[in-house]
């Protein structure tokens, strides 16, 4: 039933797309460590650990196995030799428990990049991308993270279309200018 709710809320929010709040660009992105899935193999994700690897890519999202989430998982998985080659990591946040993202990272992620279970809802409220409508769920909100943490881009839009769009041309600028 909370699905169902869940679901009719999220199509009442894809039709009317709005700017929601979130951190601003040139903050500095709140470090968190998570208990995260890659490919069904859980592990400790530390934001601080990837941001040593280069630019980070954090997104969230509402809910896995969710129409509009299925589909930026995909995008996302899609896209990932680009990210690669930007020195991109890309991580996944939702409130969903480790067991559900275990399932999600393999088949909805392709085992393509980690998904993390935020379940006590800290990092989303950090972020601030808790969903307007439902506090229990994440807003839609993408942020690309230069590697000394300082945020260089952000998008909310529960429309899951030009998240990964926005995020890669992002990190093209970024790495254009520190080339």
């Amino acid at each position: 039933m909370k699905r169902l709710i869940f679901a009719m809320l999220l199509t009442a929010t894809i039709i009317a797309p709005s700017v929601f709040a979130s951190l601003p660009v040139g903050a500095k992105a709140p470090l968190f460590s998570a208990e995260a899935t890659l490919g069904g193999k859980v592990y400790g994700f530390s934001l601080a650990d990837a941001l040593k690897k280069g630019p980070v890519v954090l997104y969230f999202y509402p809910a896995a196995f969710t129409k509009g989430c299925t589909i930026e998982a995909h995008d996302f998985a899609a896209a990932m030799d680009q990210y690669h080659a930007l020195g991109a990591t890309v991580i996944g946040v939702s409130h969903d428990q480790i067991a559900v993202l275990k399932k999600f990272s393999v088949s909805e992620c392709r085992s393509k990049f980690p998904v993390a279970a935020d379940t006590d809802h800290k990092i989303m409220r950090a972020y601030d991308a808790v969903l307007p409508q439902d506090s229990e769920y994440a807003n839609r909100t993408s942020y690309v993270i230069a590697p000394d943490g300082t945020i260089l881009y952000t998008y909310t839009n529960l429309n899951p279309d030009q998240h990964v769009a926005n995020t890669l041309a992002a990190l093209r600028h970024w790495k254009a200018m520190h080339n």
